[in-house]
């Protein structure tokens, strides 16, 4: 952390819905591998995270970070109970985005086996982001352990997520989480086209858990072949 810039860590509210759609649709649209592979712009993105606001922000699971001294929001993640419904309004989102659903749609449907996630179970962590300027400086890992340490507070038992990049998965591992699923860019195809190859590099998006208690929790799967 830089001299002078503490963080403050707070739990997320609808009011800060704007800042959150501006922070993240930026974020994912120029740099998370998945989105620059399919070529989704900030605005296509911002759209996303707007449809998804309401709903995290009722549940109050969601941690942003901001700057003690000037009061802007450095980073955040979304977080929702896993048994939410998808929210209103997905058939606006740009086709663009059927790419991503696909293959993170593959990883949760191997990982459930068709078991439902009952509410208050399961805390599903996504779109982890930190604004490019505060990168580095330890706020994603200290947002997931917040969102983990919320998720205990109100009884959940496992702690879930889809990580889409190598640094976001090197940030769930050293906090714990352990792979379950993954998918590999090089081999999946969306109708017959290799349309990750050019973020074949990056391996591909890994679905890792967490237990938080001694309570239920859905049992492991074996991952699926890493990218060779």
């Amino acid at each position: 952390m830089q001299p002078g810039n503490e963080v403050l860590y707070s739990i997320g509210t609808p009011s800060e819905s704007d800042e959150m759609v501006c922070l993240l649709g930026e974020t994912f649209a120029l740099y998370d591998p998945p989105a620059v592979a399919a070529g989704l712009t900030p605005p296509e993105f911002e759209h996303f995270v707007r449809l998804l606001c309401p709903h995290t922000g009722r549940q109050g699971l969601t941690i942003i970070a901001r700057s003690a001294e000037t009061g802007e929001m450095m980073g955040a993640p979304l977080a929702e109970d896993a048994a939410s419904h998808l929210p209103a309004g997905l058939e606006s989102l740009s086709a663009k985005f059927d790419l991503i659903f696909d293959i993170l749609g593959q990883l949760d449907t191997e990982y459930r086996s068709g078991r439902t996630v009952s509410p208050g179970e399961s805390l599903h962590l996504f779109l982890l982001g930190v604004a490019r300027r505060f990168a580095g400086q330890g706020i994603a890992r200290q947002l997931v352990a917040e969102c983990v340490a919320n998720g205990i507070r109100k009884g959940y038992h496992v702690a879930v997520t889809e990580a889409t990049n190598r640094t976001s998965q090197h940030i769930f591992r050293k906090l714990g989480f352990h792979e379950r699923v993954r998918r590999s860019c090089f081999d999946h195809r969306f109708d017959g086209q290799a349309v990750f190859a050019s973020i074949a590099a990056q391996g591909g998006p890994i679905l890792m858990d967490k237990s938080l208690s001694r309570g239920p929790a859905i049992a492991p799967t074996a991952a699926a072949p890493a990218a060779g």
